[in-house]
């Protein structure tokens, strides 16, 4: 079951790109139409990666850190102004050996997670922007040629958006061989 794993990391390593990411909602329009600004994708679209947010606990108003159950979270900036938009975008790939109710699972735990006041804990690149909560959440899916056709039917039925993805063949090199060729580098 190596080579699944290995799919799921290459697209989570791409997505972590901010073009990448672009390229990817450019295959579902409707979120595709939300970026403010194509000529200047790199401030508009923020990929974070495994991302966490500060949840504001109601009971006593302190803050704890959560780590979000989806791959990547892309946030909608206005590159002019450095604010995030209201829109926010969360990826999530299927992961091998993962069923429908532990992926749609993942989604619904951000629901209600996000449902609380939050903040959003970026990179250092993005440290001016301001990163309070955004007000609308969506979710795109993303699926592989090892996801299932029942998962695919699970995601239509339910209305919820999931783009599939056909991924070359990669190269799987040995450990021996990474060394080999990190050592020629130098």
């Amino acid at each position: 079951m190596l080579l699944p794993q290995v799919l799921y990391e290459t697209l989570l390593a791409d997505y972590a790109n901010h073009q990448d990411a672009v390229d990817l909602l450019r295959r579902y329009r409707p979120y595709f139409e939300m970026i403010p600004s194509l000529r200047r994708s790199a401030d508009s679209v923020l990929s974070v990666p495994l991302p966490v947010v500060k949840v504001v606990q109601p009971t006593d108003r302190s803050m704890r850190h959560k780590r979000l159950s989806c791959d990547i979270a892309l946030l909608m900036c206005d590159p002019e102004w450095k604010i995030k938009t209201g829109h926010e975008i969360f990826i999530f790939i299927h992961r091998p050996e993962e069923d429908f109710s532990s992926l749609l699972s993942r989604w619904r735990q951000i629901e209600v997670m996000l449902g609380q006041e939050y903040f959003w804990m970026l990179p250092w690149k993005y440290r001016e922007i301001i990163s309070d909560k955004g007000e609308l959440q969506f979710p795109l899916f993303v699926t592989l040629s090892y996801t299932p056709e029942r998962i695919k039917r699970g995601l239509t039925g339910a209305s919820l958006p999931f783009v599939d993805v056909k991924m070359p063949e990669i190269p799987i090199s040995t450990p021996a061989e990474e060394v080999v060729s990190t050592e020629d580098q130098t």
